[in-house]
């Protein structure tokens, strides 16, 4: 079962245990209401209201487990962990899976896989995307287990410590070898998929190195400021060099390869609970690793 247990410190002596979660423990209003609805925070062991006065020395355990129903469809897919404790699950997703179920996909997406493993392994969790990807783009994503490690996570997804790392392959050969693309990215209309760079648009910040080069194409490294949709797809076709496969953005590379040429390869924040620093990483697919062999002949 996934908890939190802390003690009183002598700072928190004889305040209010309300006071104590908000800002010791940094639980949202709506994490702390429902729990103390479901009877799920407990000082020395006995359910407590919110206006409860804590005593220095005091046990206070908050229960993260809750009953919540998804309707996600559970599915034997494979799915493939790169990383697991009580608060997330970290995954290396497979290129043309869809990530969430929707009106077109809606079986055989990762969550439908996501949720057959929390069921075979008896873990009562809903899926909480924290990230997303594209159909087509590969690579890390994570899912929370309970409110607080989704609550903890987005918050530190909006600070600069939180790290999305991509590898993707691009046409040409980029004059600087690294640098940063700080220009705004626009959607024209509700309906357009297309996202464009326009004075209209929201700041959008890649950092970009160049891994390695070939004739006529690169292996580049981005690191994500901002997190716009399409975001490195927009950025490098701006700078004249568009993704691999990328329809979209660029031009149909079928002889090369059938998407775009993206990976989510590295992923750096801090555990929701602990605070100890994770740094992830998933190899490249088979597809990306054939097509540099391709660019290297």
């Amino acid at each position: 079962m996934s908890k939190i247990e802390k003690i009183v410190p002598e700072g928190y002596h004889k305040h209010k245990i309300r006071e104590f979660l908000k800002e010791e423990l940094g639980l949202s209003t709506r994490l702390i209401r429902g729990a103390a609805i479901d009877k799920r925070i407990l000082v020395n062991d006995k359910a407590v209201k919110m206006n409860y006065v804590i005593s220095r020395g005091e046990k206070i355990v908050i229960d993260l487990n809750k009953n919540e129903t998804q309707n996600i469809e559970p599915e034997d897919i494979d799915i493939d962990i790169v990383y697991e404790d009580d608060d997330i699950l970290v995954l290396n997703k497979k290129p043309f899976m869809v990530v969430h179920p929707t009106r077109s996909h809606f079986n055989g997406t990762l969550s439908n896989g996501v949720m057959y493993y929390f069921k075979k392994t008896n873990q009562n969790c809903i899926v909480r995307l924290v990230s997303r990807l594209d159909m087509n783009t590969s690579g890390l994503i994570i899912i929370a287990k309970n409110q607080y490690a989704h609550m903890q996570l987005s918050n530190e997804m909006r600070e600069e410590h939180f790290q999305k790392r991509y590898l993707t392959l691009v046409h040409g050969n980029l004059k600087e070898k690294q640098g940063t693309i700080n220009v705004p990215i626009y959607r024209e209309s509700e309906d357009a998929i297309k996202r464009v760079v326009d004075d209209r648009g929201q700041e959008s910040i890649t950092h970009y190195k160049v891994v390695e080069s070939y004739k006529n194409a690169e292996l580049v490294e981005c690191l994500l400021e901002t997190g716009r949709t399409h975001q490195i797809r927009v950025h490098l076709s701006y700078l004249g060099h568009p993704i691999f496969g990328d329809v979209l953005y660029g031009t149909e590379d079928k002889e090369f390869i059938n998407r775009q040429a993206l990976h989510a390869y590295g992923l750096d924040f801090h555990s929701p609970r602990t605070r100890k620093e994770l740094s992830l990483r998933a190899e490249l697919p088979d597809d990306m690793k054939l097509l540099i062999e391709k660019l290297k002949k």
